[in-house]
């Protein structure tokens, strides 16, 4: 897979509707692409929307291999990562230019003109220097690197809200940056009194 670098991503400007919200896909979903899916929204406004999908592991792609393929540490070096970067996973964002990467992090690592605040406690970061600070030790806390974003036209995330295909509610870092990507589709319904047993594509939203 070919690899851009990582750059400031979407501008983003004015706080929306949903900025800082998860969504959580209904079971009657019709984008396959996005089926038991959980989306943080990154920017949500008038012209539009942008949030990371953030329970999908990519398939077939370790942070170590990324760091050689952007050449932030040397092919093959066999350089010991520090343990938070070992652990670090690479995840699906969504359909959108999956050859860029976004960080979505800790509110305690700051890149000037770089970092964008999104809600108490949670940034995302999309350049290469925040993969060289997780990968010499000096990074987030709390990140995961998405590939790729998922993205809406003026008024097309509202028009599928209102037509059942999207739940929301708000975050908590835990949901956002543990590694249980199999059952943050659950949690999350669970986050807002909802038994994932019981939900149906005619239910109602939160």
């Amino acid at each position: 897979m070919h690899l851009e670098t990582f750059e400031t991503s979407v501008a983003m400007s004015a706080r929306g509707f949903l900025d800082g919200q998860l969504l959580i896909a209904m079971p009657g979903m019709p984008d396959s692409r996005f089926t038991r899916t959980v989306i943080y929204v990154c920017a949500h406004s008038p012209e539009g929307a942008m949030g990371l999908v953030i329970n999908q592991p990519a398939p077939n792609i370790e942070f170590p291999s990324l760091l050689e393929q952007l050449e932030i540490i040397p092919a093959e070096s066999g350089i010991r990562l520090p343990e938070r970067a070992e652990r670090f996973k690479v995840l699906k964002g969504g359909p959108v230019e999956t050859g860029r990467g976004f960080v979505l992090h800790s509110s305690d690592f700051y890149i000037d003109k770089s970092t964008l605040p999104i809600d108490d406690g949670i940034c995302l970061t999309a350049t290469v220097d925040i993969l060289r600070a997780i990968a010499a030790g000096e990074g987030p806390r709390d990140a995961i690197l998405a590939l790729g974003y998922a993205g809406w036209g003026a008024g097309q995330l509202e028009t599928e809200i209102n037509e059942n295909g999207w739940l929301h509610c708000e975050p908590d870092p835990e949901l956002v940056f543990d590694t249980g990507f199999e059952t943050k589709y659950e949690r999350a319904l669970r986050k807002i009194g909802i038994d994932p047993a019981m939900l149906s594509s005619e239910a109602g939203h939160a």
